[in-house]
């Protein structure tokens, strides 16, 4: 398989993912940014296993989100309840497969709320347990972890091969966690990876998201589970409007780990420019995050003459408002680039980052 492809369109895109899959590849792990195409790619997908009466693909992205609605009963502000569209082949079989008490184990690893499902007039009702008389609105983010529940309780039954969704061959997950905050991209991550590692059935799963932390959780399991799975990034070109699918390899879709490289090689080339501050400001941040600091300053380390590291905080925070332009370069002054180098040396001292994604790294490794 070569590096990276280039197709025309999302259908022969699409098309692509499924040869892939008929490999013997069982996962494929898409990573695009927002307006790439992912959601478009899998309805594309799923078409390409739709004719006629016969489907192949379970999905879930944001047309699977809207199969579910809310009657929020304007005028009595009481009986509000998530309606769900009963034309859809999503619920086969909701009614005689007892779905809520397959969603609720699911559902209660992440929210202390319960439902009740109608299966005649078709919609959910929500509750607290100290109060079941009562019908909440629950959050949006809630909403979604219920939907997702949901779908995950689907997929168990189509691997387990439950006569409603023999249909499915493919599963193809688009961004479940949009609304969802980093605690619980990790958790639907190693939650999903626990459906996934399933070996007693023949489906395939493609993955695609946005979310670089749900991505990179998704890389470490997955590759845990099945080492020939195919880890990519999707990209598009403005210009042709063709599609590129970079595959990655062994190295997982780290935002902070390039910009450490990018600041690492311009330190050991000498090639620093004004808008490396940008960057390194932007490392310090996303490491102040990770670590919980109100200010990227806390990972700037502290000198005994300044122990609350201001010097460096403000040369940082004055030298990243420069109006510099990556298109056009302009060599940072010298005490500015020691102070650049300063503290970025400073910064792998203090986090230990592994070497082997350094530059010069494995001249370095061969000696330890």
């Amino acid at each position: 398989m070569s590096t990276s492809q280039t197709f025309a369109d999302l259908t022969a895109l699409a098309t692509h993912l499924r040869e892939l899959l008929a490999e013997n590849k069982k996962f494929v792990l898409l990573y695009a940014y927002n307006g790439t195409g992912k959601t478009r790619l899998s309805m594309e997908f799923r078409g390409i296993g739709k004719q006629a009466d016969t489907r192949d693909t379970l999905y879930f992205n944001a047309f699977t989100e809207d199969l579910f609605s809310w009657d929020n009963d304007l005028d009595g502000d009481i009986d509000r309840k998530l309606k769900l569209n009963s034309a859809s082949h999503f619920f086969d079989g909701l009614a005689e497969l007892e779905m809520d008490n397959r969603i609720r184990p699911l559902l209660r690893r992440y929210v202390d709320f319960d439902f009740r499902i109608d299966t005649e007039d078709w919609f959910v009702r929500f509750f607290r347990d100290d109060d079941p008389d009562q019908n909440i609105k629950v959050s949006r983010g809630e909403e979604n972890i219920f939907i997702w529940c949901f779908f995950l309780a689907i997929v168990e039954l189509a691997m387990d091969g439950a006569d409603a969704y023999q249909w499915v061959k493919y599963i193809y997950i688009d961004d479940p966690i949009s609304s969802l905050d980093e605690h619980n991209a990790i958790t639907v991550g190693n939650h999903l990876a626990r459906f996934l590692e399933r070996k007693d059935h023949a489906i395939r799963t493609v993955i695609s998201s946005h979310h670089s932390l749900f991505y990179n959780v998704m890389w470490n399991e997955i590759k845990r589970i099945d080492r020939k799975f195919v880890p990519c990034l999707l990209s598009k070109s403005r210009q042709t409007g063709e599609f590129q699918l970079a595959y990655t390899g062994d190295t997982p879709f780290f935002h902070h780990l390039a910009l450490l490289q990018d600041l690492c090689h311009a330190k050991e080339t000498g090639q620093v420019f004004t808008h490396h501050f940008h960057s390194l400001r932007s490392l310090l941040e996303k490491s102040s995050i990770f670590h919980g600091y109100k200010d990227f300053a806390a990972c700037i380390k502290r000198e005994e003459d300044d122990p609350d590291s201001t010097l460096y905080g403000r040369l940082v925070n004055f030298l990243s408002h420069g109006n510099y332009s990556f298109y056009d370069p302009v060599e940072m002054l010298p005490e500015n680039r020691e102070h650049f180098e300063k503290i970025l040396t400073d910064f792998l001292e203090y986090y230990p980052f592994n070497s082997a994604i350094l530059p010069q790294a494995p001249a370095q490794a061969e000696t330890q």
